[in-house]
């Protein structure tokens, strides 16, 4: 008995064991020569790592094409074996043919994937080979890896992108901005990686070759040199196969005209190219002495061509991703790119349509060399992705899930819905009054409600639940449709939860409050709460000089001093939600008490009540009041005064304000010198009292790179309540906070 317990223990260790070495069976699909520039760096870091990973490689559309270079071959050459080969192209280069290759593939597809049975399928993209990938396995319940997603190309590609991130259960994108769009699209966080492309993997490490000049001159000829020749690749744009043809005449017509040496590849399968090509062998391309037309290049060698060209004209992806990296000057020639994220190399022609207009951008830029940029890779994404990968849980549901924005009680649309304004309601929650407004979507208050702020919780919750509903009511008479209620409170807050964590002195009673559930239950609005000086910085983002701006600062000098800081685009909360907490940056070691229960911050300094503190100590001391100076007896004293005082020539409230506006600038050096804003937006009572001096100070003792950056006055009336509404009027119809 003993002895078949232990036989028993010992099978289920060997079956244990078993499951823990199992290796991940991952089937790389690859469609054409360009996605595989951006796979086979993933397969060869899989095939390295054989105890892990079980590599299949399906291979499909042009790249069993002899018109296209039957580039196949050159993933024999990387020692790859093919475990299928599918012919899934059906000729004829229009829009029926592309759907036919579609539907061709769906038919070859299963038996495939049904034989290999892979675990995961690597697909990349946005071509509609890779959808009809991506249909296929997720119809047999095969995990699907997408590469790219995210990104915004402006063709159908968008589209084709977008639906593949749908079906697909990981992904592995290239930029933050990518990472955002997905989020946006309620991809769940935590399945999204970013990698960076994989090509930047292959061409950071090779790109400075020896025999770089030697790979020129067999695609180019021996009496071309380095930066002294153009790299030509132009894509049919299906929406719009006309103008592309018509696009591509003209580049041709002045690539002609510019008379240097230019390597030209042949177009891709997409609807259109045959025309393109029947284009390019009327104008006599392909004999032209100043021409060499190809079908494909190796990529190591495509590299140190795009790498050592004087220009790079098209609109290929290559142009605004891979030739970024080496500094090339790039021509993108209408609306195929221009969604992407680029470097300053890039300059666009979307309305390219004459031939001078093409010729003046080859002037342009032909010769010149950018900085290299690595938005879209550092050259570690392949580590990234196979990390990923060995993370994968099998045993995980297979269904995958969405991460939609809390709704609650959708309303149906109808034409009334549609004839309102969009709305928001804002709630600004300050120190002295409580104030509710409905904000249209350009910023324009439609109407406002203010009442003093109750001194308990129980009282504000019910005065705030009641202003808003109020408001709700009376947005219905004034035809706008109210999307959501967005909270500007002082205090710190955790926007994810909507839930005030620490509150100033100013408003007791209001630390540990859950702000947006009794709104949201009352009111059956979607709810967003942020502290008060983030709410000004999203102000001036929609609606005022922070618009368009990439990253600014924005502080607020009045009562207290706060702020928001926004960089690439986006809010910075920090990890506890207390960053941009710009009032209690520190200038001095021995400074005055704030009321945080430090001493030498800005707020201690500058803020209106510093300044009030100073105004009376000056009063009481007989030393406040100098000719010229209107002042009753029992008004009560405030920093007005000490600013009048100033002006008039009190040497006394003088001395007062030159220490308040260094400590206010030194501080906002110290965030020039921390997050390197292009922009200091100043907001608040004593803003255009501080504007001059602080950028005085910022040119006198910030950091040379950083002495130019300019100080403004917001123009923003009410940037509380504004940036309040901008949370629900951003979120609620384009998903972009």
């Amino acid at each position: 008995m003993q002895s078949t317990v232990s036989q028993h223990v010992s099978h289920l260790w060997r079956n244990v064991s078993y499951c823990e070495k199992r290796r991940l069976r991952v089937c790389v699909a690859t469609c054409n020569r360009a996605d595989y520039s951006k796979l086979a760096p993933i397969m060869f870091g899989l095939k390295a790592h054989p105890d892990e990973f079980e590599l299949e490689v399906v291979v499909l559309g042009s790249h069993l094409i002899d018109d296209y270079g039957n580039t196949f071959r050159m993933i024999e050459q990387d020692d790859f074996d093919i475990g299928s080969k599918l012919h899934t192209i059906v000729r004829g280069e229009d829009e029926a043919a592309m759907v036919e290759s579609v539907g061709l593939a769906l038919v070859k597809l299963p038996d495939v994937l049904q034989r290999l049975r892979p675990d995961i399928l690597v697909v990349h993209g946005d071509r509609f080979d890779a959808l009809a990938l991506a249909t296929a396995a997720a119809l047999m319940n095969i995990r699907i890896l997408h590469l790219e997603g995210g990104e915004v190309s402006g063709t159908i590609d968008d589209s084709i992108r977008h639906a593949i991130s749908k079906l697909a259960h990981y992904h592995a994108c290239c930029t933050h901005m990518a990472e955002q769009h997905l989020i946006a699209m309620c991809e769940d966080h935590s399945r999204i990686l970013l990698a960076g492309c994989p090509s930047y993997d292959k061409l950071l490490s090779s790109h400075h070759r020896e025999d770089y000049m030697d790979i020129i001159k067999s695609w180019l000829g021996d009496n071309v040199g380095e930066h002294d020749y153009i790299v030509a690749l132009q894509h049919p744009v299906t929406t719009d196969i006309q103008q592309s043809i018509k696009i591509y005449g003209l580049m041709l017509d002045a690539l002609i005209s510019f008379n240097k040496r230019t390597l030209i590849l042949f177009p891709n399968i997409d609807a259109g190219s045959k025309e393109m090509v029947r284009v390019m062998r009327k104008k006599g391309i392909e004999q032209h002495t100043n021409f060499r037309a190809v079908k494909h290049i190796p990529f190591e060698q495509f590299i140190q061509l795009v790498c050592h060209a004087g220009c790079m004209i098209g609109n290929s992806s290559c142009g605004v991703r891979e030739a970024g990296a080496f500094g090339t000057p790039v021509i993108n020639l209408g609306t195929r790119q221009t969604g992407r994220e680029t470097g300053e190399n890039v300059l666009h022609v979307r309305d390219a349509d004459t031939h001078n207009k093409i010729y003046h951008a080859l002037e342009l830029q032909f010769g010149k060399r950018y900085p290299c940029s690595k938005i879209y890779g550092d050259g570690s994404a392949v580590p990234r992705i196979l990390k990923f990968l060995r993370t994968i849980d099998l045993s995980e549901p297979l269904q995958k899930t969405f991460c939609f924005p809390p709704v609650k009680d959708s309303i149906s649309q109808d034409i009334d819905h549609i004839l309102e304004t969009q709305s928001a309601l804002a709630v600004d929650l300050g120190g002295t009054n409580l104030r509710v407004a409905i904000v249209c979507m350009r910023g324009n208050i439609v109407k406002k409600y203010t009442q003093s702020n109750p001194k308990t919780f129980e009282d504000r919750m019910q005065l705030l639940l009641k202003m808003c509903a109020d408001a709700t009511r009376d947005a219905v008479c004034l035809n706008c449709r109210i999307l959501g209620v967005g909270v500007s409170t002082g205090g710190r807050v955790n926007p994810q939860e909507g839930v005030v964590l620490h509150s100033t002195k100013l408003i007791q009673e209001w630390s540990s409050v859950d702000l947006r559930t009794p709104i949201s239950d009352a009111l059956h609005l979607p709810v967003w709460v942020d502290n008060d000086g983030n709410c000004a910085a999203l102000a001036e983002r929609k609606f005022g000089h922070g618009k368009g701006v990439e990253n600014f600062a924005t502080v607020i000098t009045g009562t207290g001093i706060g702020g928001g800081i926004i960089h690439q685009n986006e809010l910075v909360h920090g990890s506890t939600f207390c960053a941009a907490e710009l009032g209690h940056i520190m200038v001095s070691l021995d400074g005055p008490e704030c009321s945080c229960g430090s001493s030498g911050c800005i707020e201690a300094y500058a803020s209106g009540m510093a300044l009030q503190r100073e105004a009376k100590r000056l009063h009481d001391e007989d030393l406040l009041k100098v000719e010229g100076m209107d002042m009753k007896h029992s008004e009560p004293i405030t920093a007005a005064h000490l600013i009048n005082a100033a002006r008039l020539g009190n040497s006394k409230a003088d001395a007062v304000l030159n220490k308040a506006s260094t400590a206010l600038g030194v501080g906002i050096i110290n965030i020039l010198h921390i997050v390197n804003p292009s922009l200091v937006i100043l907001s608040g009572v004593l803003a255009s009292y501080y504007q001059v001096p602080v950028q005085r100070i910022i040119s006198e003792r910030a950091l040379i790179s950083a002495q130019s950056i300019k100080v403004v006055t917001s123009d923003l009336e009410e940037p509380a309540l504004l940036g309040a509404a901008s949370m629900v009027l951003d979120y609620a119809t384009r998903r972009i906070y």
